[in-house]
């Protein structure tokens, strides 16, 4: 096989992702289930409902304490979660 027959399989799924607009619907899932994950089943037992929209990861919670305590660690917390991702697929956090 020469040179430009080679292709690695990432950058054809990046391609083809790109080209067919799943992508943003990508993110979107894997913004809100990385919530979950990396915050872990204590936080997650206090979640009501995660969504991701245009770089903003919204988090409607049922405890008002956890909520402020949250708040303090925002930017910790986002920096968590885009390392966890690869990417900075979240610029904001907003806590509701």
């Amino acid at each position: 096989m020469n040179p430009k027959e080679e292709f690695r399989l990432s950058n054809k799924m990046q391609e083809f992702l790109q080209n067919t607009r799943l992508e943003k619907g990508l993110n979107k899932v894997r913004a809100e289930h990385a919530w979950t994950e990396q915050m872990g089943p204590g936080i997650a037992n206090y979640t009501q409902e995660v969504w991701w929209h245009n770089g903003c990861l919204n988090v409607r919670l049922t405890s008002a304490p956890l909520r402020q305590e949250l708040l303090m660690g925002k930017s910790k917390i986002i920096k968590l979660l885009n390392e966890h991702l690869g990417e900075e697929l979240i610029q904001e956090l907003k806590l509701l």
